[in-house]
């Protein structure tokens, strides 16, 4: 769900945002008829032009157009920069003020950002850290939701009911006992990656051979695992495939996996000019969760439902906002 970004990769998103050069263009106003629900009385936000944005993937669309509607609510003119093409163009666009705002992950900030190579375990450490090193740079963090967006290793009902493991210790212990059982399904760039399988053989002393392990892309993991191809397949935790394939996910018990928790991430001068947005957005990132956040996903990517329109529907069903 959550696509992570390589060096490679890295380098070239900056070359191209160094290239716009005058920064976005793009972006269509927010029209949704709602009015204050249990956030947004008293229209803190009117008067304020706003501008959200957020990745491409799903999740990202989902969580850009709830902060966006939030907004809205509260009073504010909204802009739609929702979609950028990977995390560098979406940061790019707050840090340059093309945009006001977007939920960002931590551990993408703590590493991708930050330049950190070693993860905080504790994911409220990490947000006040990643909060502090961002408050030199014009951008604000506002407290993060439980939503955790990382790494994980899935199976199916029928594998699970074979092997009863509930924890990445036990699929190490299984790796140990009977070797040919622990068969993966992962993507490249998680087989080779220092906090994907290398990192977690490492941390729980597996040692898998490489005949048991099979690349793939991500969305074909999904389906080898719930068709018990493999026995585990590498999974993005909030990730709704997982809830409407019905896989068993595997926990992180010796938490080697970064904290990837969805949180606000603002540009300072905005929250300055409008402090209400704080507790505009506090009630709703409460909310965010990873069983809502496989919920909404599952919406969009298995029932095909349109990302705002997902979003909207969360947004009326939890009182957040009503119709207008």
């Amino acid at each position: 769900m959550r696509r992570r970004t390589g060096p490679a990769a890295l380098l070239a998103a900056a070359v191209l945002v160094a290239a716009a050069g005058c920064g976005l263009t793009s972006g269509s106003p927010m029209a949704d008829d709602v009015k204050p629900g249990t956030i947004g009385r008293g229209l803190p936000l009117k008067g304020a032009d706003l501008t959200v944005t957020s990745k491409e993937f799903t999740e990202q669309l989902v969580l850009g157009a709830i902060m966006g509607i939030a907004f809205e609510a509260a009073g504010a003119q909204v802009l739609d920069r929702t979609g950028i093409q990977g995390s560098v163009g979406t940061r790019a666009a707050v840090e340059n003020g093309d945009a006001d705002g977007t939920y960002e992950y931590t551990g993408t900030a703590w590493i991708t950002y930050q330049g950190n190579s070693k993860p905080i375990p504790d994911p409220q450490q990490q947000w006040r850290a990643v909060r502090e090193a961002d408050a030199k740079k014009g951008i604000s963090w506002l407290p993060p939701s439980t939503l955790n967006n990382t790494y994980a290793l899935a199976m199916n009902q029928a594998n699970y009911r074979k092997y009863h493991t509930t924890t990445l210790s036990q699929v190490a212990e299984l790796a140990r006992s009977d070797p040919a059982a622990v068969t993966l399904c992962v993507e490249g760039e998680f087989a080779n990656r220092a906090d994907g399988l290398p990192g977690m053989e490492k941390a729980y002393g597996m040692n898998i051979p490489a005949k048991n392990i099979t690349q793939m892309d991500t969305g074909i993991i999904y389906t080898q695992t719930a068709k018990g191809a493999c026995t585990y397949g590498e999974v993005f935790t909030t990730d709704g495939r997982i809830k409407s394939m019905n896989l068993v996910v595997m926990r992180d018990d010796r938490k080697f996996f970064p904290n990837y928790n969805a949180a606000p991430m603002i540009r300072t001068d905005t929250l300055k000019k409008w402090p209400a947005i704080a507790s505009v957005l506090d009630p709703v990132t409460r909310a965010l969760n990873n069983d809502v956040a496989q919920t909404l996903n599952a919406k969009v990517d298995v029932d095909g439902q349109d990302p705002h329109q997902v979003a909207l529907d969360w947004m009326e069903e939890k009182g957040f906002v009503k119709k207008g």
